[in-house]
């Protein structure tokens, strides 16, 4: 019988992270009631809530763009990297007692967390695009290969994030008070509130420094077309996310040296 280490190990990290994502799952949404379907409903009724508030303030008076796509894809965006970082701070120490098997490792517990706010951000994006496209509300989308590509984008961008806030959230109970400062902040930063072309020339170049800003402008080309110009630059937010993912990986690496399993 042959055997491949690094498949083996790959066969061996998927199952742990199986384990722990039932395990989260179990102990967030419990067993009964609608449980899992938690996971896609939490995200979806927060993106409801603030698309109905910008409708009912008649912000869609303002610009050519459909208030309801506009909320939907800026808020589904904000949800998938802010959720993704904060279920990632202090995430070792309720898994602490896992630690002591050593087929599980800190990262396994920063994947399987990312993995699952990831899934309840893009089930709640994706339901929410299909009903209100059905129903009138909104258009359907333009074009749905710069979204997929806008989403997948965010997606590694969320992974990197979580690894370096995860990590260091470990060293220091002041950085989880300081990250949820910094996410507020972020929010009306991030794209999630405006279009790039509407702010001022100055504005653009500093704003695009911001690798999250790329990925709301891609998906709102794949959701607007032409309507509005969008100023994206996929490979900048490939290779921020890249170099992020090198930090992340150091950081993870170098706390799981420092965690003591109980």
């Amino acid at each position: 019988m042959n055997h491949h280490p690094l498949r083996d190990a790959f066969a061996v990290q998927r199952r742990v992270i199986g384990a722990l994502l039932l395990r989260e799952v179990i102990t967030r949404y419990g067993r009964h009631n609608i449980g899992v379907l938690w996971i896609m409903l939490e995200p979806m009724l927060f993106t409801l809530g603030v698309s109905g508030l910008w409708y009912i303030g008649r912000i869609h008076t303002l610009t050519d763009i459909p208030v309801i796509a506009f909320a939907i894809t800026g808020y589904s965006s904000v949800l998938a990297w802010r959720n993704t970082a904060n279920r990632c701070v202090k995430a070792i120490e309720p898994n602490l007692a896992l630690m002591y098997h050593r087929n599980v490792k800190v990262i396994d517990v920063f994947i399987s967390r990312t993995i699952l706010e990831l899934a309840g951000a893009t089930a709640s994006f994706a339901v929410l695009t299909v009903i209100f496209a059905s129903i009138g509300i909104m258009k359907w989308p333009h074009d749905i290969a710069p979204i997929l590509e806008g989403w997948l984008l965010l997606a590694w961008f969320s992974f990197a994030l979580g690894f370096i806030i995860g990590a260091i959230s470990e060293r220091s109970e002041l950085i989880e008070r300081v990250w949820h400062i910094i996410t507020y902040l972020l929010f009306p930063l991030s794209g999630a509130l405006y279009m790039v072309h509407w702010l001022p020339k100055g504005m653009q170049e500093i704003m695009l420094w911001l690798p999250m800003v790329h990925g709301v402008e891609i998906i709102r080309h794949g959701f607007f077309g032409e309507v509005v110009p969008t100023y994206e630059n996929p490979v900048y937010f490939a290779l921020v996310n890249l170099i992020l993912t090198l930090i992340g990986l150091a950081l993870v690496k170098e706390c799981g040296r420092r965690v003591q399993p109980q």
